[in-house]
C-alpha cells in the first residue's frame, strides 16, 4: 500500500489554515474539504486515514472534525503535525467569532453574516455529495458494503442521536469482522511496528501541559492573584468548558442543552438570547459549532476569556485523540483490525451521504439556492474546482441573492 507523502510542518500549518477558513456547515462539511485538499489535490495522504480518523474521532469526545484534524496530523508529522494542524484548523474560526463577538457587542444582529451563510450551504452540500461520490468509488467494492453503506445511511437519517451514530460504527465493525476473512485482508509481509503501546510523546507533553497549568495555578494562589474577578471567571471558564470537552460524544449540536443549562441557568454568563445568538455565530464562521465557547468566553472575560474557552473545549479531547492515534497505529496491519474497517469504511460513506440532509435542510428552497447547489455540484464533479474558491464564491452569491 502506498505510504503518505512527508511533509513539513510549514505545509500543515498553512494547509490547515485554508481549509479552517473556508469550511462552513459543519463537521462533515470541513472533513469534505480536508478530503478535497490533502487526498485529491495534493496526494499527500490515502482517503483510508480520513476514514479512519472519522471511526476513532466518532467514538471520541470532542469536536469529530478537529479530532479527525488532529489525526491527520499526527500521521504526518507526529506531535508537533498534530498539534499545528489542530492549531491552524480552529484559528480562523477563532478570530472570526471573536470579532463578531466585538461587532455584536456594539451593533447587535448581524444580517450580512446570515445572508453569506446562507449562500454557503447549498455549495457545502454539494461538496459532500461529491467527496461521498468520490469515496464510495474508492472504497465500496462489492454489495455486502453498498448494503452496510446504505443502512449506515438510512439508519443516521431516521435516528437522529449520538447512539445512531456509536450504533452505526459497532455494527459496521462487527459486520466486518464476521463477512471478511481476517486471513484474506492480512498483509502478506509482517510488519512489525515501530510504535509501542507505552505513553510517548502525546502522553508526556499531556502530562507537561497540566503540571504548567498546575504549576500556574500554585504560583497564581500563592501571590493571592488568584482573589482577582478575571482570574476567577478565567478559572471558571477553563474548569467548565474542560468538563465539557470530554463528555461531549456525538458532534457539538449535542453539547448545546447541556451548555444553556450551563451558561444561562447556572452562571448567568449569558441571556437566553444571547445564547441563541452564540450559537448561531458559532454557525455562521467557519469551523466546529463548538467554537460557540470562544464567543461565551469574549462575553465573559474578553480576548483572555475567549482564548482559555477555546483552549478548554479542544486539548482535552485532542489530548485523547493522540493517545489512541498511536494504539491504532500500532495494530493496524492486524489482519481483524483489517477486516474490521472493512465494514467501518462503507458506513462512513454512508454517514457523508446522510451529512447532506442536515446541511441543506437550513438552506431556504428557492431559486437561487437550487442554482448555487447545481452550479457548484457540476463545477466539481465536472470540472474539479477548488473548493477554496467555490465556498467564498458561494458565501458572496449568497450576500447578492438573499
Amino acid at each position: 500500500m502506498e505510504e503518505n507523502k512527508v511533509v513539513s510542518l510549514k505545509y500543515l500549518f498553512f494547509t490547515f489554515l485554508k481549509i479552517g477558513a473556508i469550511s462552513w456547515g459543519g463537521f462533515m462539511a470541513l472533513i469534505a474539504v480536508v478530503q478535497k485538499q490533502l487526498v485529491d489535490k495534493d496526494k499527500v495522504i490515502r482517503e483510508e486515514m480520513i476514514l479512519d480518523g472519522i471511526s476513532m474521532a466518532t467514538i471520541l469526545p470532542g469536536a469529530v472534525a478537529i479530532n479527525v484534524v488532529t489525526y491527520v496530523g499526527y500521521q504526518l508529522r507526529g506531535v508537533r503535525g498534530a498539534l499545528i494542524s489542530m492549531f491552524a484548523a480552529v484559528f480562523p474560526g477563532f478570530l472570526m467569532i471573536v470579532g463578531l463577538g466585538m461587532i455584536y457587542a456594539k451593533y447587535g444582529e448581524l444580517p450580512i453574516f446570515n445572508r453569506f451563510f446562507l449562500g454557503i450551504l447549498p455549495a457545502i452540500a454539494a461538496v459532500i455529495i461529491d467527496v461521498a461520490i468520490s469515496m464510495a468509488k474508492k472504497q465500496i467494492s462489492d454489495y455486502k458494503q453498498v448494503m452496510i453503506c446504505l443502512l449506515a445511511a438510512v439508519s443516521l437519517l431516521t435516528i437522529h442521536s449520538f447512539w445512531a451514530t456509536l450504533g452505526v460504527i459497532i455494527g459496521s465493525a462487527t459486520l466486518g469482522y464476521f463477512l471478511y476473512d481476517s486471513r484474506e485482508t492480512e498483509k502478506k509481509e509482517t510488519v512489525r511496528s515501530k510504535i509501542s503501546l507505552l505513553p510517548g510523546k502525546a502522553a508526556r507533553y499531556g502530562w507537561i501541559l497540566i503540571a504548567l497549568i498546575g504549576l500556574l495555578l500554585f504560583i497564581l494562589h500563592m501571590t493571592g492573584w488568584d482573589k482577582a474577578e478575571w482570574v476567577q471567571l478565567n478559572k471558571k471558564l477553563l474548569l467548565t468548558f474542560s468538563g465539557m470537552s470530554v463528555t461531549l460524544f456525538g458532534g457539538g449540536y449535542v453539547i448545546i442543552p447541556a451548555m444553556q443549562q450551563v451558561i444561562v441557568d447556572g452562571f448567568h454568563w449569558l441571556s437566553a438570547r444571547e445564547f441563541s445568538d452564540a450559537i448561531a455565530m458559532g454557525q455562521i464562521t467557519p469551523g466546529p459549532v463548538i467554537l460557540t465557547a470562544s464567543f461565551i468566553g469574549y462575553r465573559v472575560a474578553g480576548f483572555m476569556g475567549a482564548c482559555v474557552a477555546t483552549l478548554a473545549i479542544f486539548l482535552p479531547p485532542g489530548m485523547l485523540m493522540l493517545i489512541f492515534s498511536r494504539f491504532l497505529r500500532s495494530v493496524k496491519d492486524s489482519g481483524v483490525v483489517r477486516s474490521i474497517f472493512k465494514g467501518m469504511r462503507p458506513a462512513i460513506v454512508g454517514m457523508i451521504f446522510s451529512a447532506v440532509y442536515p446541511v441543506a435542510k437550513d438552506a431556504p428552497l428557492t431559486i437561487p439556492t437550487l442554482a448555487i447547489f447545481g452550479i457548484a455540484l457540476l463545477l466539481l464533479l465536472k470540472f474539479r474546482v477548488n473548493v477554496l474558491y467555490l465556498i467564498p464564491l458561494a458565501g458572496l452569491a449568497g450576500i447578492v441573492f438573499f
